[in-house]
Formats: C-alpha cells, sequence, structure tokens
C-alpha cells in the first residue's frame, strides 16, 4: 500500500477520535485501531515515513501514538 493512502487512513483515524474529549484515551483508541486492523507492515511502514519527516502531514493523535507507541 502506498504511503499516500497511508497516511490518509491514519489521518482519519486521528480525525474519528479527535471528538473524545480526553487526549490520553484519544492516543489510546488510536494505537489499538491501527493494533488491531493493520498490519505490522503497515505499521512500520508509517512509522518509518513518521520518523523520516517529523509526521508533518499526520494527525496530531497519530502522531502522538505512533511516538508512544515506540516508547512502550
Amino acid at each position: 500500500m502506498s504511503i499516500e493512502n497511508l497516511i490518509k487512513m491514519a489521518n482519519q483515524i486521528g480525525q474519528y477520535f479527535a471528538s473524545e474529549p480526553d487526549r490520553e484515551l484519544a492516543v489510546r483508541g488510536v494505537q489499538q485501531h491501527l493494533k488491531n486492523f493493520w498490519t505490522p507492515a503497515m505499521r512500520r511502514d508509517l512509522k518509518a515515513w513518521q520518523e523520516q519527516h517529523q509526521g508533518a502531514e499526520l494527525h496530531a493523535l497519530v502522531q502522538a501514538a505512533l511516538t508512544e507507541t515506540a516508547q512502550a
């Protein structure tokens, strides 16, 4: 899958969880969605792109979810 599609899908997930008033719950929701519905390769590709581009095009919740996943 192209990185453009991964970014688009990730941003849609971030936008969905943005309605959650508790930011921590929203970040965990994004993390859980990526874990449940994305393949490991999709997550790796998005994370690699984020590291190379500082997540410039990614929703803030997606950026946080990817960063906090890496630290956990």
